[in-house]
């Protein structure tokens, strides 16, 4: 009874009412492309990519949408990897051949938080970059409204588990024939320049312009309109390595980085730096200097994660400078000063 009590307590503010509707109009958006074959992981990343829809909708609607819901027919599995991945190409070569299956991936990743892949699809593979050791993935299989293809769905599961630990796997003639074959899906249209009109004319003038004689018409000569391009949804590059060619990356190494690190913030507030040092993602840049840990000779890797990558090529320049005996350069400016460097 107490539960039931609270159960609206959501909807009881107008931004939570609103917020709500906005969630269940969503979701109506999305179930014609859905029930026309559109994979919900390629529905939901396009909507993303367009603000439409926000992160934290993402675990709620796939949940509403494979798992909840009596019409579609999906089976889900969680799983945790059993190896690193970073090649995708045999991946996608061979789920792009099982078109009996829509197959739908929620991954866990440790920096972007929950991604949906199609696995069919190269260019989610390419969002999330690599998939690490005992992480967790869940993988949906399914056929929509298509009933009694348990056996098929589970079969498709077992595969791509398989092929996820293993790298390979046998063909399997039953998940080649269906209606799931993927198409890309179609970019956005770009948006359409918007002119700004000219103010009417007086009424008098107007009719003296529909009493003058016709003259040929000559093209506008309007000064071209701003096109504001949608931006992105929160992807992360690759690593890139910055080698240290100081004796050894102490206090001082530390130091410059988190100079260039601060003022690339500063300048890009939508990006994140992840740095990372046999294997390990380093939250705090002073454990890289204790005790010696880190060499010349050695290498530590980088990634960035934003909506928008900017300047990576300055900031790996940066970066390498600050590694190596020209670290000073970083340091010869007040404390609290943030460095205008990009």
């Amino acid at each position: 009874m107490a539960e039931a009590v609270y159960e609206y307590v959501g909807l009881s503010t107008r931004d939570g009412f609103n917020r709500s509707l906005r969630h269940f109009l969503a979701v109506n958006d999305i179930v014609p492309d859905f029930e026309s074959r559109v994979n919900l992981a390629d529905a939901l990343n396009g909507l993303l990519d367009e603000k439409a829809v926000q992160t934290n909708q993402i675990g709620p609607i796939v949940n509403t949408l494979l798992v909840g819901h009596p019409k579609y027919n999906y089976r889900s599995r969680s799983h945790n990897l059993t190896r690193n991945i970073e090649e995708f190409d045999a991946i996608v070569a061979t789920v792009g051949k099982w078109d009996a299956v829509d197959l739908i991936l929620a991954y866990y990743h440790p920096d972007l938080g929950l991604t949906l892949i199609n696995p069919k699809n190269k260019q989610h593979w390419e969002s999330v970059q690599a998939l690490r050791k005992n992480e967790l993935l869940t993988i949906y299989s399914g056929t929509l409204t298509d009933k009694g293809q348990e056996k098929l769905l589970e079969t498709a599961i077992d595969t791509l588990i398989s092929l996820l630990d293993t790298g390979k796997v046998k063909s399997v003639p039953a998940l080649t024939q269906g209606k799931f074959k993927w198409k890309a899906p179609k970019p956005p249209a770009p948006p359409k320049p918007k002119v700004k009109k000219k103010p009417g004319r007086p009424p008098a003038r107007a009719k003296a312009k529909a009493a003058a004689p016709t003259a040929a018409p000559t093209a506008p000569t309007a000064a071209p309109a701003v096109v504001e391009v949608p931006s992105k949804k929160r992807r992360m590059t690759p690593m890139y390595s910055i080698p240290v060619s100081n004796e050894l990356f102490h206090n001082g190494n530390v130091e410059a980085w988190k100079k260039i690190i601060q003022s690339y913030n500063a300048k890009y507030p939508g990006c994140e730096v992840f740095i990372f040092y046999e294997g390990e993602r380093i939250h705090d840049i002073n454990t890289l200097f204790k005790w010696g840990k880190v060499k010349h000779g050695s290498t530590i890797m980088i990634a960035l994660a934003g909506e928008e990558i900017k300047d990576l090529a300055k900031l790996q320049r940066y970066l390498r400078q600050g590694a190596s005996p020209a670290f000073e350069a970083f340091l010869r400016f007040p404390v609290n000063t943030v460095l205008n460097l990009f």
